[in-house]
């Protein structure tokens, strides 16, 4: 059976589901969709440098914008230095975030070499990274990681174990090592024996695309919680499905008129926050979702040939416009 909530210390998540946070993904803006469309117990910022926050720099410190109605809403840091990861976990709170959450599970390169599953290869800075955070902050303090560097190194237990002597209060676990990066399959098992070894909430991740799929999971794991990422992207639906479905059995698909207005809402809001990289965003999120709309290729073709983004919203018209009637 499906959880019905989690629990973070004082904070109560219900239902039991996850947004993960997702590089160019997870901004306010699709935040809010998800938030729309119901059906997510918790939603998680961009992960974010620490080196950048504790700068101020304007461009990191714009990933922790969010709005009242976004919450809850966790903030996700990386970064290896104790004392800077401690000082931009305290302005997390400051900010008002209801959870922070350290990232141990970017592959990318850039993020390895400071952070990130960079840091599942030296445990003891680890060690010392949690530590400092922990001492920083009061509000509910969890993880984000890969099952280990490679099929050689899988340290996701000992890691789990560390974290709860510590004071992490739970754990996500994303059963890929950071060399498969995301191929192959997710190694669930992993999940598990981290669920064997604490007491702390662990959240499930990984290869979760249908309702169905979240079920299976806890089954086979006995986690306390399931977080989606790359599926929310495609399917923004996914959370409300979960939800329809655990409660009734079944699950109602998204219409031609749904989908064209949750694309058509998204990128007026992507234009009216007048975002830099708004045309990138809008390229980016269409490569993903037009995968679930019908002549999926035509309109991703129509998107990407944009050269700014009110055409991209006008071609995005043109094309629903023959198949739904407004």
């Amino acid at each position: 059976m499906f959880p019905h909530e989690l629990k973070i210390r004082n904070l109560t998540l219900r239902p039991a589901t996850l947004l993960a946070p997702m590089a160019g993904v997870t901004d306010t803006n699709f935040r809010r969709v998800i938030r729309g469309l119901g059906g997510c117990g918790l939603i998680m910022t961009e992960f974010t440098s620490a080196e950048g926050v504790t700068r101020s720099a304007a461009k990191t410190l714009r990933y922790l914008y969010y709005d009242a109605d976004e919450r809850p809403i966790a903030a996700q840091l990386f970064g290896a230095e104790p004392g800077v990861m401690a000082a931009a976990a305290a302005l997390v709170e400051d900010l008002g975030f209801d959870q922070v959450d350290i990232n141990l599970g970017c592959p990318a390169k850039k993020v390895v070499k400071c952070g990130g599953s960079g840091l599942l290869r030296d445990l003891k800075q680890l060690e010392s990274v949690l530590a400092a955070v922990r001492a920083a902050v009061k509000i509910p303090l969890t993880i984000k990681m890969r099952s280990g560097w490679d099929d050689a190194s899988v340290v996701a237990v000992e890691v789990a174990r560390m974290a709860e002597e510590i004071g992490i209060e739970a754990v996500a676990v994303h059963p890929r090592t950071r060399a498969q990066g995301y191929s192959g399959q997710a190694d669930w098992s992993v999940i598990a024996r981290v669920k064997q070894a604490v007491r702390i909430p662990v959240i499930g991740n990984g290869d979760i695309r249908l309702p169905e799929d979240a079920e299976r999971m806890v089954a086979q794991t006995g986690c306390d919680a399931v977080m989606i990422g790359r599926t929310a992207a495609t399917n923004p639906w996914i959370f409300r499905q979960m939800e329809q479905y655990f409660s009734a059995g079944h699950y109602d698909q998204p219409s031609e008129a749904d989908r064209y207005r949750l694309l058509a809402d998204y990128f007026r809001s992507l234009i009216a926050a007048e975002l830099p990289d708004a045309i990138g965003k809008m390229k980016q999120f269409a490569c993903w979702f037009t995968h679930g709309v019908r002549n999926g290729s035509e309109l991703r073709h129509r998107v990407h040939s944009s050269r700014m983004p009110e055409e991209v919203l006008q071609r995005v018209d043109e094309f629903f416009a023959g198949v739904v009637k407004n």
